[in-house]
């Protein structure tokens, strides 16, 4: 599915959000920016958006982008990330302890398991690093979660049909967003998948939060 609309998932990606998932990864980066890490990998990192955002950032910093469709990571890499692998991230090929910062931009809720995918990157953290999920949530408020949704399941799938050619992917979207857990809940799936200290943060009216933690 994902290979499929490979060539127009930035186009779709923009229009579809207005714009706002540049903001999204920016805040994102700044975050990660302020940890300073040496070694970063961005999981599921698609046609590498986030780890650009990274690498403009933390210029010194090794980034590596890692994702399982090839399509997207030859957009990758014609994009400019420097360093990709293709990789499942529920079997990443790194020894535990590679890196200092592990990223995952709307990624996460796509993995087969989700607690599982969040201990293998726990692996792959060294003792005190840091942990970044971005990802799609439910705004809290009733009404701008009833709105949402009616633009989740009836306006998004017309227009991603439209602009990728591909309805089904995007029927997927709205349904995978319903089912992942956020708020508290991701906070205690993260805790119990080997993370400590874990926070959340809503952007824009909830639409997507950032949740971070710390290896143990």
């Amino acid at each position: 599915m994902f290979g499929a609309i490979a060539r127009r998932y930035d186009l779709a990606n923009h229009t579809l959000s207005c714009g706002t998932d540049f903001y999204w990864r920016a805040c994102a980066a700044d975050i990660v920016a302020s940890w300073q890490p040496g070694k970063i990998v961005d999981l599921a990192t698609g046609t590498g958006d986030l780890a650009l955002a990274l690498q403009k950032k933390l210029p010194d910093a090794a980034v590596t982008g890692v994702d399982f469709v090839p399509e997207m990571l030859e957009l990758a890499q014609r994009k400019g990330v420097r360093q990709t692998i293709v990789a499942d991230a529920m079997q990443l090929p790194f020894s535990d302890g590679s890196f200092d910062c592990v990223t995952i931009a709307f990624g996460l809720r796509n993995m087969e398991d989700w607690g599982g995918a969040l201990a293998e990157m726990s692996r792959v953290l060294g003792r005190d690093g840091h942990l970044l999920v971005l990802e799609f949530s439910l705004p809290t408020r009733p009404i701008v979660r009833a709105i949402y949704r009616l633009y989740l399941h009836r306006c998004l799938p017309l227009l991603g049909s439209l602009l990728t050619r591909k309805k089904s992917a995007y029927d997927y979207l709205g349904d995978s967003i319903e089912e992942f857990p956020s708020g508290r809940a991701m906070i205690d799936l993260i805790e119990a998948s080997g993370f400590r200290h874990a926070t959340f943060q809503p952007l824009s009216y909830g639409i997507a939060t950032i949740y971070t933690a710390q290896s143990v």
